[in-house]
């Protein structure tokens, strides 16, 4: 192999646990105001452009100068210009330093531990986390890699968490609020304890966003996002992404990316950079629609369980709003005679539609226990709180009074 120190020749990151982000230029400005111009401003970046929106290069392949001057973006499948526009936005939204994008959350969640993870070498987790990581956790890695996940019993005690960090543990991984269940988890205590460890944190911020919660503020390394869900927010795109020390991210793009994988394509990447500029709007909307639908859920007699942080009884709800500034689009209930009583209302709807994703602007429902989450064990999804009469209600975009009146005639049936 060549040695010739080339851009994408890259030594493994190493993790530091003195390091912090660095300051970033547009660090003081406003979170909106980032989500508008992070990466392209059209006075900036003005020329070859002349454009007051980003620009689409749709090329997966970026011709040389000259035989010795390696061009960079060099292929498609590690950087393309308007990815990296998404890229340096996502980054910038988050307060991390660089980030990588990927196929989709999942496969971004897959590329860091392939990474960072060698046989042997351990991952420290919850229950609480998408049904597609707990399968790499428990079964893709584990047999394939021979890299062990190690899942806390009691995820609201830091103690839990310590009792299984050792000289081996890669990573700890943490997913607040969590889907579909929205356990709050306490990203600063759990900093803590990874931390003194010597041990990076990850925190999947996908049901929050940096909108309403911005875990590298309260001590995470790395965070994991899937583009898919409230980030892109109308099920058009499919994407994923990390955020985190700009030598991880480089690591993870030239060491892995590059061989195993794709960063979002340019249409996407375009599409996903005219979304984030309304992300702030969307959430305080999502949020405040899904409160009134919680508050509504408490109250009926057909609900037997509510799993939201804003209501007032969720364990976690001074936590909850401490560490967030609203709660959320997403939230899950319980009705009664299990999957039969779940595929019954599912089915009565008429303006909620039954799909298998979250976060998008109309209001859509799944069942945890057959879809997302169905390679957990009957124990594990008890433990987790997937009741087999929980539905996932990702509410959207559209007057609350008319998803309640849905929800109505759907839970009379």
């Amino acid at each position: 192999m060549s040695k010739d120190n080339h851009f994408f020749m890259r030594e493994p990151w190493t993790y530091d646990p003195e390091a912090r982000p660095k300051k970033r230029d547009d660090g003081e400005q406003g979170f909106n105001t980032r989500a508008l111009h992070a990466g392209f401003h059209p006075l900036g970046d003005l020329e070859p452009y002349r454009s007051f929106v980003p620009p689409i290069t749709q090329s997966m392949t970026f011709p040389y100068k000259t035989f010795d001057e390696i061009p960079c973006p060099v292929y498609g499948r590690t950087r393309t210009p308007t990815n990296t526009l998404l890229e340096e936005r996502l980054a910038s939204l988050e307060g991390g330093e660089a980030c990588i994008t990927a196929g989709s959350g999942s496969q971004a969640l897959f590329n860091l531990i392939f990474t960072i993870a060698r046989p042997g070498d351990n991952v420290v987790t919850s229950l609480n986390v998408f049904g597609e990581g707990y399968k790499q956790a428990a079964t893709i890695f584990p047999e394939r890699c021979q890299v062990d996940f190690r899942f806390v019993q009691d995820p609201g005690n830091p103690d839990s968490w310590d009792a299984l960090i050792d000289e081996k543990t890669k990573l700890v991984w943490v997913e607040t609020p969590s889907n579909p269940c929205l356990f709050i988890t306490d990203i600063a205590a759990i900093a803590d304890v990874a931390h003194a460890h010597n041990v990076p944190l990850m925190v999947d911020n996908t049901t929050a966003t940096a909108a309403l919660q911005t875990p590298m503020d309260l001590g995470a390394d790395i965070i994991l996002l899937s583009i898919t869900k409230f980030l892109a927010g109308n099920a058009t795109v499919i994407g994923g992404a990390i955020v985190g020390p700009e030598d991880l991210v480089e690591d993870i793009r030239w060491n892995t990316t590059e061989f195993i994988g794709s960063v979002v394509p340019p249409l996407e990447a375009w599409m996903t950079l005219q979304y984030l500029e309304t992300l702030a709007m969307r959430m305080q909307r999502h949020s405040s629609n899904a409160q009134a639908i919680a508050e509504y859920l408490k109250g009926h007699p057909g609900v037997a369980h509510v799993n939201y942080s804003g209501l007032p009884d969720h364990p976690q709800y001074d936590l909850a709003a401490k560490q967030m500034k609203a709660h959320g689009g997403l939230l899950s209930f319980v009705v009664k005679n299990g999957k039969a009583g779940a595929a019954a209302v599912m089915n009565a709807f008429k303006l909620v539609v039954h799909a298998v994703t979250f976060g998008t602007s109309k209001t859509i429902c799944m069942h945890p226990a057959t879809i997302t989450h169905e390679h957990m064990t009957p124990a594990e999804r008890a433990e987790a709180g997937i009741d087999d009469g929980l539905i996932r209600f990702s509410v959207g975009l559209e007057d609350p009074d008319d998803i309640i009146a849905d929800l109505e005639q759907a839970l009379s049936k």
